[in-house]
């Protein structure tokens, strides 16, 4: 099956997967799990979800009921996907879902701190 090249001219190919986010029942315990066995860094924490940060990617540990599990990629044209909503932590991104239905996120670039900063 082909599939259809539509609307690709307002969207760029995605080079770079910003995090992967998986489901967790208890974020205070799997940060600590994560942290005490991985050389990692929290980067943000709540009580529904956290970032923790490695060399090359960063992990979000999520309860399902307030963020799905899904893979996130950066994009500088993230608004060409629809409207872009502003996250807690000032990141502003739209969720998508692939053909299988899982979720993607698109991260606006602008809204991703670089490395280091």
């Amino acid at each position: 099956m082909r599939h259809s090249m539509t609307d690709t001219t307002s969207k760029t190919k995605l080079a770079a997967i910003d995090h992967v986010a998986i489901p967790v029942t208890d974020v205070e315990s799997s940060v600590k799990w994560y942290t005490s066995q991985f050389n990692c860094n929290i980067e943000y924490q709540d009580d529904t979800w956290a970032f923790l940060a490695f060399e090359n990617i960063k992990l979000a540990l999520v309860v399902t009921h307030q963020h799905p599990p899904h893979l996130a990629f950066v994009s500088p044209h993230a608004e060409s996907y629809g409207q872009l909503k502003t996250h807690r932590d000032g990141s502003r991104s739209i969720y998508i879902k692939d053909p299988a239905g899982n979720a993607v996120e698109i991260v606006a670039e602008d809204s991703v701190p670089k490395n280091g900063g």
